[in-house]
């Protein structure tokens, strides 16, 4: 069953991978970010969550702001070490690990998602799509999320509604956006890979239907 969800925000960020220390955002919203987007509305261990496509509503603009992130994070075997009973420290200082870097973002964003989620094999008996449907529409009306719904990162929180009907008035612009991320594959957790395929913008719309996905 098909949803089309509008959000909207002051700012986003979906990082390109490639970027290792300053963060640039591509021009436009990712698959995976648009999935993670509509979790955050609604998740549920019975139904998955299919990228349509994606409307761009608003001009694609960018701007350098500077933010302050920590140059560190706590490693898996000090976590290891403190199961096991170990005396190792399990925080950061902000106050000793902070440090500003420049990010390339995108400004004054809107979008409309056009989704629809499928069935898994942890649905209970009492599920069904009629059902998940109901509470989607009931929670997009609401305004009700399972957490703040946000552009990349957390700091740019996204507003969100249901799509009112009628026509998407959509950016009349079309360009090559290069390879984008898809997902990632969690398949084998020791090896997680990215997803990558081939995006083009075609008169403001993402088209998600037949994608090419590569490795």
């Amino acid at each position: 069953m098909s949803v089309k969800v509008e959000v909207w925000g002051e700012y986003a960020c979906f990082s390109r991978p490639e970027m290792k220390v300053e963060r640039v955002s591509y021009d436009v919203m990712t698959p995976s970010a648009a999935r993670g987007l509509l979790d955050a509305i609604y998740w549920h261990p019975g139904l998955r969550w299919r990228i349509d496509k994606i409307y761009v509503l608003s001009p694609i603009r960018m701007t350098n702001i500077r933010r302050n992130e920590v140059k560190s994070k706590i490693s898996a075997n000090s976590v290891r070490t403190a199961m096991t009973g170990g005396r190792t420290e399990l925080f950061l200082s902000t106050s000793e690990d902070i440090q500003q870097r420049a990010s390339l973002v995108l400004q004054d964003v809107r979008y409309v998602i056009e989704a629809h989620f499928e069935m898994t094999e942890n649905a209970s008996e009492g599920d069904n799509p009629g059902k998940f449907q109901d509470i989607i529409k009931r929670r997009l009306h609401r305004g009700q999320c399972f957490h703040q719904p946000y552009f990349g990162c957390r700091e740019f929180p996204a507003r969100f509604q249901e799509w009112p009907g009628g026509e998407i008035p959509a950016i009349p612009e079309t360009r090559d956006l290069g390879y984008m991320l898809w997902d990632m594959d969690f398949s084998d957790l020791s090896n997680i890979r990215p997803q990558f395929f081939r995006a083009k913008l075609e008169e403001g719309v993402l088209h998600l239907e037949e994608c090419e996905v590569v490795q």
